[in-house]
């Protein structure tokens, strides 16, 4: 029972993006085409990004609510800076990327000093942070160029050329190889269980297979836009950080038994305040990108990225109660947001549809990791 119950689990996001890539490909064909395919990598880029900072609060047991409308508040920001300030864009992503840092630095300081559940300090961020973002973009749309026009607004219109993408390709699948390879002698030096090699290098073969046929596809577009090395350099970093260091594993062990954490000698005030900080980084990090996708900054950059971000993480099998999830869970999750979001926008499907189906995929994935949870 509890075999299958681990195949279930291991399998059902790949059927589950299956099915929803088959059925958007059958309603429109173009959901498969390389125009269509380079935008949704794009989408992609953006929600795995903001989920994977999601992901290391979460591990920890505890949630942020603010980090769409932070989205909104430091893209628009640095929108700002560049169009009505004249600073260059570099300048300007720089002081958005410091103003997130502080802010969320602020955020996980209150939480853990003041002893405030962090549903409420966030959800209190929420409001101020969409509030003094209409404040500073005035309620108008602001557009994203200035004295450097194409720095800010090419994060997600630039591409690779061919040649570029391939070689990024093999140097993804080769580090992910590394990776698996480290991981798994890390697991036996320690003694623990190693997962069967033919099955961990076999989904391995089938993700490079997956990333050189989507290079190629894209390629026949612009090339391998560079979102996705954004969200690489981010997942890579992730994953290094939980599963290769001691701050990842404190995040662990948190998320899985705080009063433990505490007696075995881990400061976890600090730790909490670490994971808020990178929340922040990848909140700005996403926000640049969300605005330069948009093309300017407006007052509904970043609603309800929080949800998607959460509901990503939940998707891939992060435990809402913290203490489990993985990298490559939260990426699976992310991908299958982006398509049923880019497929129902394709299908020009009400907007009211779309609410309820992101809704009900939340629910869906919440009920099946609750279900697998007690087999």
């Amino acid at each position: 029972m509890k075999n299958r119950a681990a195949l279930l689990k291991t399998l059902s996001m790949p059927l589950a993006l299956a099915g929803i890539c088959a059925f958007f490909a059958v309603k429109e064909p173009a959901f498969l085409g390389p125009r269509n395919l380079s935008q949704l990598m794009v989408e992609f880029s953006i929600t795995g990004t903001l989920a994977l900072g999601m992901f290391m609060i979460l591990l920890t047991g505890q949630i942020d609510l603010s980090v769409g409308s932070g989205v909104g508040l430091i893209g628009g920001t640095a929108a700002v800076l560049v169009t009505k300030q004249g600073w260059g864009a570099p300048a300007a992503l720089a002081a958005g990327l410091g103003v997130a840092l502080a802010l969320w630095a602020l955020m996980g300081t209150l939480i853990v000093k003041q002893r405030i559940p962090s549903f409420i300090i966030t959800l209190g961020g929420l409001l101020v942070f969409k509030g003094v973002f209409w404040k500073v973009i005035e309620n108008s749309t602001i557009p994203v160029m200035g004295v450097d026009e194409n720095l800010y607004s090419r994060i997600t219109t630039y591409y690779l050329p061919a040649n570029a993408g391939f070689v990024l390709a093999g140097v993804v699948v080769a580090l992910l190889v590394l990776l698996e390879w480290l991981d798994r002698s890390a697991r036996a030096a320690r003694g623990l269980p190693v997962p069967s090699a033919a099955r961990a290098f076999g989904l391995l073969a089938l993700v490079a297979a997956g990333i050189f046929v989507g290079v190629d596809r894209f390629n026949r577009f612009h090339g391998l836009p560079v979102t996705f090395l954004i969200l690489s350099a981010t997942a890579a970093a992730v994953y290094i950080l939980t599963r290769h260091t001691p701050f990842g594993r404190y995040l662990y062990a948190i998320g899985g038994n705080e009063e433990a954490a505490v007696l075995s000698g881990i400061n976890v005030d600090r730790v909490l305040i670490g994971a808020y900080v990178l929340m922040g980084a990848t909140v700005a990090v996403t926000g640049f990108m969300q605005t330069a996708y948009q093309g300017s900054s407006s007052t509904t950059v970043g609603d309800l990225m929080e949800l998607d971000a959460i509901a990503a993480c939940v998707i891939g099998g992060t435990a809402l109660k913290g203490g489990r999830g993985t990298v490559w869970g939260v990426l699976f999750g992310a991908l299958i947001m982006a398509s049923l979001l880019n497929g129902m926008t394709l299908m020009a499907v009400q907007p009211e549809m779309k609410f309820i189906a992101r809704g009900t995929v939340l629910a869906l994935a919440v009920w099946l990791d609750v279900r697998l949870g007690r087999t």
